[in-house]
């Protein structure tokens, strides 16, 4: 089980994060995740990522200011760099982190 505390240590110690907010009735939840972390696993490898099931670990979305599914955070460097809600593609997201994460990591 997911904790406020859990997350925001994953989010302390590594230099880049994606909390993933989902809900098992959401469809594009289901869709986008998997797709999302393998291109994640191929081109940026320090990624930690974090799940959170918002219809189980209730408080973590509020406390993060996530109110709709699904919802992607970055961080990197332990501020957050990227939200993003609801309609989103993968490359989208990529795109948004591929400049920085690199800085960070050369």
């Amino acid at each position: 089980m997911q904790t406020i505390e859990n997350i925001n240590n994953t989010i302390k110690e590594n230099i880049a994060v994606m909390v993933y907010f989902s809900a098992p009735t959401c469809n594009v939840c289901h869709a986008l995740k998997p797709k999302l972390l393998e291109e994640l696993n191929k081109n940026f490898p320090a990624f930690k990522v974090e799940s959170v099931d918002i219809s189980v670990e209730e408080e973590i979305a509020p406390h993060f200011g996530v109110y709709a599914i699904p919802t992607v955070l970055i961080f990197l460097d332990g501020k957050e760099f990227v939200r993003k809600s609801r309609h989103m593609s993968v490359s989208e997201v990529l795109g948004e982190i591929s400049r920085p994460y690199e800085i960070m990591t050369s």
